[in-house]
């Protein structure tokens, strides 16, 4: 079973396979029973009450000494997980994990098709217990998509985007509204303000870029009170990103690069800057096709997908061992297997991205497999599930609201089957999703009760004949 419960002020949207519900708006809801992981890394609630009213979490306890207010309505998962929303610190939503870039974007026609893709992905993402996400590099028809998820007209996790990337080199194939090219240090902050004025809530820089660069978008960008992604790799460029006081590192330790020196990983963590490795595109995602193939031929992504798109996007996994985006896979897993060892023994801030929905890396599972890779690596199951929550929360600017389940917070979580402390791989039996969003009209808005539960309906999957 699964089924997701969304917000909107002051109507909430349930259903199961075979059933729907509405709250009423002033009625409180108590989940009971469930061992609570709360984001921090601390030990868990057993037999946990966590009540909340009008989208906003009220009291958590444990049964014998938290009381349930008369007329709440109790829904009982004991034997489950209870733990915050999932955060996913590096997305594209233009992306459903096709094989090759170029041809996907001569499919699509450029862009001209993307917003037949991005509520795909949206959908996706919130159905794996994504409630939040930081895209980092989709055009700005982003804004649409957002606008609409928003307004309760699609489901999808809360968006925080960058738009298009500042860089000094072109990539071959990509259209032109994926890239902001510059060739100064005085473009970069002009190209910084621009972004921030068409509606950017962080700025993403690419490869090429100079301690110049670096500090000029730095610059402008904090002015606005904005942060900073840099799609990092080289020593040499984190060395200026660290001397910039670039906010977020991005890939750092996830391809070809030997290991980082000991004083560059000691700079890092002790500066605690952010570190989001999306490692899993790289040491899962490869050998797991490999040796499961049939992996690439899910029957959800097949009903998520219009047909056409669906057979362009199989097509581009014939002979996946031959494309391009895995053609130094062999030194890139290698590497990347050192590489994030050496951040997590060395202290690091680290956060949990995923790069999905880059080639065979698809948006259903892709936060999945990334913490699971981590704990591979050496975290503790318990601190992947709190970087993959309070820490992003953090990363996003966004803890006051999201990232932990305690009083005054938003009713932001996932119930799961199973015991992720035990094997952090249950965390891909997402049960219930949580999402409340105060940006959406309440109920004295024209949104109809019927609207919602479209939404609500459309995203339903499970074990029965009618899953999707």
């Amino acid at each position: 079973m699964f089924r997701i419960i969304c917000f909107f002020c002051v109507v909430l949207v349930s259903y199961s396979i075979h059933s729907q519900e509405i709250l009423r708006p002033e009625q409180p809801v108590a989940f009971v029973g469930a061992m609570l992981l709360d984001g921090y890394e601390s030990e868990p609630i057993h037999h946990s009450v966590v009540i909340f009213d009008k989208g906003r979490i009220v009291a958590v306890g444990q049964k014998h000494n938290t009381p349930i207010p008369e007329g709440a309505k109790i829904i009982d998962i004991s034997g489950k997980t209870l733990m915050p929303g999932l955060i996913d610190a590096h997305v594209h939503v233009d992306l459903i994990g096709h094989g090759d870039y170029t041809r996907y974007y001569k499919f699509l026609g450029k862009t001209k098709r993307l917003h037949e893709v991005m509520p795909i992905a949206a959908k996706q993402m919130l159905r794996a217990g994504v409630t939040s996400a930081i895209d980092l590099g989709t055009p700005f028809q982003i804004l649409d998509l957002r606008k609409k998820i928003r307004a309760g007209e699609i489901p999808g996790p809360r968006l925080t985007i960058s738009g298009p990337w500042i860089t000094r080199i072109r990539w071959p194939g990509i259209p032109h509204e994926y890239e902001i090219f510059i060739k100064s240090p005085k473009e970069a902050a002009i190209k910084t303000k621009e972004l921030i004025e068409k509606g950017a809530d962080v700025i993403k820089v690419w490869a090429g870029l100079s301690e110049d660069d670096y500090r000029a978008v730095v610059d402008v960008a904090h002015q606005h009170g904005i942060k900073v992604h840099a799609h990092l790799y080289h020593p040499t460029a984190i060395r200026a990103a660290i001397a910039a006081d670039v906010d977020v590192f991005q890939h750092v330790g996830s391809a070809r690069n030997p290991p980082y020196d000991d004083d560059l990983l000691a700079q890092i963590a002790h500066n605690s800057i952010p570190v989001v490795q999306t490692i899993s595109h790289r040491i899962w995602v490869y050998p797991a096709t490999v040796a499961f193939p049939e992996r690439l031929h899910n029957p959800v992504h097949k009903k998520d997908m219009p047909a056409d798109i669906y057979a362009e996007v199989i097509d581009s996994f014939d002979n996946f061992h031959r494309l391009s985006y895995f053609h130094e896979i062999g030194l890139e897993t290698r590497n990347s297997k050192v590489a994030a060892k050496q951040f997590i023994e060395a202290g690091a801030y680290m956060g949990v991205g995923t790069d999905a929905a880059s080639p065979l890396n698809f948006h259903t599972e892709a936060m999945w497999y990334e913490m699971s890779a981590l704990v591979d690596s050496g975290m503790t199951p318990i601190q992947v599930i709190s970087a993959a929550t309070k820490t992003n929360a953090e990363i996003l600017g966004q803890f006051e609201q999201l990232g932990t389940i305690e009083p005054g917070k938003l009713a932001d979580m996932i119930v799961i089957d199973g015991n992720p402390l035990d094997n952090i791989d249950v965390i891909a039996n997402v049960e219930i999703v949580v999402k409340w969003d105060p940006r959406v009209p309440s109920s004295n808005s024209p949104y109809s009760e019927a609207k919602y539960q479209y939404m609500a309906s459309d995203i339903r999957m499970g074990k029965g004949e009618n899953a999707v």
